[in-house]
């Protein structure tokens, strides 16, 4: 948007407080009319994000936060990891161009009054939202958003070893919070895939909640075993969390998928237990987690998002998998460094997530970048 500013910054210390006053130091002079921050800390300092959150409000003067706890965060090219670590963005937007609300925890009616007005007078076109892994009705929440006008959702679910706090105004969680953003507001967004297809699409032809009895009529096992070019399931034990299942998205034009982690098998029966529900009708394919694959994926959407820009980001969020990172890219910073590496030199921050958010959907193993323009 024409006059808006983003200022980024990031540190690690053993103290919280240590690592907001470096952040603030290196956003001070913040944009004229800086209104709105996004902060991510591991959560190493999760019993802390209160105290975090009040000293950047005060020091910067900055009203407005959006953020998460994440067991990794990003800024820069630099990716924090298994340390205490801050990042935080500000940026000058105008104030009726934005609308920030905590977690809703069961239904969207929990939306504020005002807010709903707000989405009336102007639907929102974009959002940004972090999620609580533990809720079971995340999914159904991104839904029912995305149906009240909350337009294009992308983000993900908090992760932590300890508390699973998020900022929406304030220290929140338990649900959906985040910000929604009006048509004015100009962003690109991409999505990198984690995961290469083995194997053909199939059909769940029988299925038990999250138990798939069925592919195509024949046990699934079998079906793994033959895209794997596998003889026997001796050999599935050494491919654990490496190999899991994909949900194709009906009606992608860059064929798209959503991968679940296959959390158990059951040799003698042949059936297949996914980390989601699964119904008779889904189709689905067994995918890989390839290094290569994921690196190559993640230039091809830098280079395309670079085709559409004209110019450099103003400021962006990098929203990456737990399961990325250096585990996937070999060293720490490789992932988030491809990202400058491509699009050169902007403020950004993001976090890595227990499940990534795109086009209203939830994804594991994808990265999700969001450019201000």
């Amino acid at each position: 948007m024409p006059g808006s500013a983003f200022k980024a910054a990031h540190s690690a210390a053993e103290h919280w407080a240590h690592a907001a006053k470096a952040c603030v130091d290196a956003l001070d002079p913040p944009p004229a009319g800086a209104n709105l921050g996004f902060v991510y800390a591991t959560d190493g300092f999760a019993e802390d994000f209160g105290s975090i959150l009040a000293y950047l409000r005060q020091k910067t003067g900055v009203e407005h936060w959006v953020g998460s706890i994440g067991i990794g965060i990003c800024a820069g090219d630099t990716e924090y990891f298994d340390r205490p670590a801050l990042a935080a963005m500000v940026a000058a937007i105008p104030e009726e161009s934005f609308r920030v609300f905590p977690a809703l925890s069961k239904t969207v009616d929990e939306l504020s009054a005002e807010t709903r007005a707000w989405m009336a007078r102007a639907p929102s076109a974009f959002g940004i939202v972090h999620a609580d892994p533990g809720n079971a009705e995340t999914p159904r929440l991104i839904e029912q958003l995305t149906d009240a006008g909350a337009g294009f959702l992308v983000g993900g679910l908090t992760s932590s070893r300890h508390a699973l706090y998020q900022i929406a105004g304030r220290v929140t969680g338990g649900g959906v919070s985040g910000i929604l953003f009006a048509p004015g507001v100009a962003v690109a967004t991409g999505q990198s895939q984690g995961c290469v297809p083995v194997g053909p699409i199939r059909t769940v032809t029988d299925a038990v909640e999250n138990v798939i009895v069925a592919l195509d009529g024949h046990k699934p096992i079998e079906a793994l075993k033959a895209d794997l070019g596998l003889g026997s399931a001796r050999g599935l034990g050494s491919l654990a969390g490496t190999v899991h299942i994909a949900f194709p998205v009906a009606g992608s034009d860059t064929g798209d998928y959503a991968v679940r982690t296959l959390v158990g098998a059951d040799p003698a029966r042949g059936w297949l237990a996914v980390g989601g529900p699964v119904v008779a009708g889904d189709r689905v394919m067994f995918v890989r987690r390839d290094p290569k694959s994921a690196e190559d994926d993640l230039v091809r959407m830098t280079e395309g998002l670079k085709r559409r820009l004209k110019g450099r980001p103003r400021g962006g969020l990098y929203i990456s998998c737990v399961g990325r990172g250096s585990a996937m890219f070999g060293r720490e910073n490789r992932e988030i460094g491809l990202i400058r590496e491509h699009l050169g030199d902007f403020p950004l921050v993001g976090f890595y997530a227990g499940g990534e958010i795109s086009n209203s959907r939830l994804y594991g193993y994808t990265g999700v970048l969001v450019l201000f323009l």
